[in-house]
């Protein structure tokens, strides 16, 4: 089926999670957005994505609440009952998007290029971006914007905070205040670095005179992981995990001078906020998952995991295997890289 740019009105979006993966598909349709500016968009996403967009200007918002289990699938059908979209733009590698996308109607389904549309992904569309080599997953993702006659693919963003987070926001980190943000915590605890070196950093920036805050979500894991690291450091750092929204954390994010953090979403929601970004990697390639616009910020011994691991050289987004691999990032790697974001931010 032809796609003809001049006859699209309407759009629907499919991409349900993660929190760094929708903080790049948010460039990708604000790039849209600005070629486009009436069309209408459609977003299918997760309960708890949403919770981050939900204010995002020119979007409707689907919520697929995958707790729901089988019932979510009949809910997102029942949501979208007698609607039927010019281009579905399907962003999720994932069985679960691939069932999802059934209940969407579109005339034209556009998805990854055959190499990486797997989980049957490729059954369900009938168009395919340009095949990539190694790009980053925001790059990836703006293939869409591409396919959809897109010529300007820089990236960038405008995620509306609600007046009284920003202000939460202000009142913890005040304008001019030097604050280093730490997100110490992993959806996967083999990608968090040690306890005991977070608080060596933690130290040497507080020495440099930078207040330490420590910031993440609710879970039981990630209020331990915070302990753990106030019990290895000398001096008391701030601890804000599990006290803030995520449109309250966006916001803390902004007014943080430096966000230290592994391969989790609150990396890229800093990102977002132009905000310098120390990432920590070992499993996965940061070329390809990284900060995007920290990339030269990032500490990493992924090329050396993986080439331990392979004796060949592998695809691009292959991930390093092993519980203790961020072992191998020592602080003063660490600490030479906050050196170096901070005296680029004194100027």
């Amino acid at each position: 089926m032809s796609l003809k740019l001049n006859e699209i009105n309407s759009l629907c979006l499919l991409r349900l999670s993660a929190i760094g993966d929708v903080c790049h598909a948010v460039a990708m349709v604000q790039a849209i957005q600005r070629k486009y500016p009436q069309l209408k968009i459609t977003w299918v996403i997760g309960k708890v994505e949403y919770q981050l967009l939900k204010h995002l200007e020119g979007v409707e918002f689907v919520i697929f609440d995958k707790s729901q289990g089988w019932r979510s699938y009949f809910n997102l059908r029942k949501a979208l009952a007698g609607r039927r979209f010019d281009v579905l733009l399907h962003m999720q590698v994932a069985l679960r998007a691939t069932l999802a996308s059934m209940a969407i109607s579109a005339r034209v389904r556009i998805g990854f290029d055959r190499f990486r549309a797997k989980e049957g992904q490729w059954l369900v569309t009938n168009h395919q971006v340009e095949p990539q080599d190694t790009p980053h997953v925001l790059e990836g993702f703006m293939g869409f914007a591409k396919a959809l006659g897109v010529t300007d693919l820089s990236p960038e963003w405008n995620i509306p905070v609600p007046l009284a987070d920003t202000e939460f926001a202000r009142q913890l980190i005040p304008d001019g205040d030097r604050a280093l943000v730490i997100c110490a915590a992993a959806s996967k605890a083999e990608r968090n670095w040690l306890p005991e070196r977070y608080a060596a950093v933690a130290q040497h920036a507080i020495s440099k005179g930078y207040r330490v805050i420590l910031c993440g979500g609710p879970t039981t894991s990630e209020k331990t992981l915070a302990e753990d690291i106030q019990s290895a450091c000398t001096e008391v750092l701030e601890n804000m995990v599990g006290k803030t929204s995520l449109t309250q954390l966006l916001a803390v994010l902004k007014q943080a001078g430096i966000v230290l953090a592994p391969d989790t979403g609150p990396a890229h929601m800093a990102v977002t906020q132009g905000t310098p970004v120390i990432g920590l990697y070992a499993h996965s390639n940061p070329g390809r998952t990284g900060p995007y616009l920290s990339l030269d910020h990032v500490v990493s011994v992924y090329d050396t995991v993986i080439k331990t691991q392979h004796a060949e050289p592998v695809a691009w987004g292959t991930r390093a295997k092993g519980s203790d691999l961020m072992e191998q990032i020592q602080v003063e790697q660490v600490i030479e890289k906050f050196e170096r974001v901070s005296q680029e931010l004194a100027g």
